[in-house]
């Protein structure tokens, strides 16, 4: 894949954010038809006792959602900068295909409420469908290797790289699932998600001069970033609809799907022209995905091992996630939903703003960023302490 001749010196962030308006749009109108038809079909999440909601709430929501990623991917295929990013790679319709099976999956889910290993098997036969595509890891550099201080590239062979993005897509489509738990948690993590990988794209299309290979994955967290802004009126606390499994389960495939197409497939020889090798810059792409998966996978790794120690399925409920902890301290469901959006928030673009800034400010930044996170969450327990 070369830069495009005619689009090298301008960056399409105008086009991008057009895409991105547009799913919002698109999924922001679908959302009150679907909301009918849950209700019309049953597919319905009556209150249990480990949830927070108190009355029963349509769902379905990511079927709005995939509309909205339906109706960005079709305008930039036909906007002929964007273009380049179906002509050169079959990345998006993959996303499009594999999206389509997981919402499928997920809708079932929400209407008949589907055993684990049935949705554990859509979940993989989706993350199959990205591979089936030639969406999936190939490359990724590691600071060893080389005698030279350069390091070197580990590159994968096709059934390793497959592996891998079935392992990636699976994790975290289950992490975005586990963190669905209050208003608007899922869609504003997967919006910050979304964004943070899409600045990622653009600041590596700008280093690399246009180049083909970055246009995909921008899309992909572009349309995905949109979706998420659409859905989150109607899913902030109070929700009107509840995106679902169908929902959360789109957001985890999109986002595995946006960083192994960012990630797995970059072309380092950008950063090896550089005379003096940027470290942080070679490692950022893992650091990206680390940053983006950071606050779900802790809260699926903390579950998977407290339920087992008790000697329970990983997949079995509780009300002991991230999100539960703090209402435990004295949060409300807004304060702790937006808590977690701060947390998510500098994680994500502090990891980013690494590959596009100076290093030293952005550091000093990211730590001021995590302290202010860490005082704001410690403040009901610090009031408790004061009144004691």
């Amino acid at each position: 894949m070369g830069p495009l001749p005619d689009t090298s010196s301008v960056l399409p962030v105008r086009e991008y954010l057009l895409v991105a308006l547009t799913a919002a749009v698109v999924t922001f109108l679908l959302v009150g038809l679907v909301r009918a038809l849950a209700f019309r079909i049953g597919a319905v999440a009556y209150p249990r006792q480990r949830d927070v909601h108190v009355k029963p709430m349509p769902r379905m929501g990511g079927l709005a959602m995939y509309g909205g990623v339906l109706g960005g991917m079709g305008l930039a295929h036909q906007l002929p900068v964007l273009r380049a990013a179906f002509d050169f790679s079959y990345d998006p319709w993959a996303v499009i295909a594999g999206g389509g099976v997981i919402v499928l999956v997920g809708v079932l889910d929400d209407r008949f409420e589907l055993d684990s290993l049935t949705k554990l098997a859509g979940q993989v036969t989706s993350a199959g469908i990205l591979v089936l595509f030639g969406l999936q890891w190939l490359v990724f550099w590691v600071p060893w290797g080389d005698g030279d201080g350069r390091g070197s590239l580990l590159v994968l062979d096709q059934n390793q790289g497959a592996l891998l993005t079935v392992l990636l897509a699976v994790t975290m489509v289950n992490a975005m699932n586990f963190v669905d738990g209050l208003d608007g948690l899922a869609a504003g993590i997967g919006l910050i998600a979304a964004a943070a990988t899409c600045a990622f794209c653009i600041g590596v299309l700008a280093k690399n001069g246009g180049d083909v290979g970055s246009y995909p994955p921008a899309l992909i967290a572009a349309t995905l970033a949109g979706a998420c802004l659409g859905f989150l009126p109607h899913n902030f606390n109070p929700a009107r609809i509840f995106m679902g499994d169908s929902g959360s389960m789109l957001i985890g495939l999109m986002l595995a799907a946006a960083v192994t197409s960012a990630s797995g497939k970059l072309n380092y020889g950008s950063f090896q022209s550089i005379e003096t090798i940027d470290l942080l810059g070679l490692l950022s792409p893992l650091l990206v995905v680390a940053a983006v998966l950071f606050v779900p996978v802790l809260d699926l790794l903390m579950a998977v091992v407290r339920r087992t120690r008790r000697g329970e399925s990983p997949f079995s409920a509780d009300k002991m996630h991230l999100h539960h902890r703090l209402l435990e301290i004295g949060h409300s469901q807004r304060r702790a939903v937006l808590l977690i959006y701060l947390w998510a928030g500098v994680l994500a673009f502090g990891t980013v703003s690494l590959t596009l800034f100076d290093a030293t400010v952005v550091m000093w930044c990211l730590a001021a960023g995590l302290l202010l996170a860490l005082l704001v969450s410690a403040v009901p327990r610090l009031r408790e302490m004061r009144r004691t």
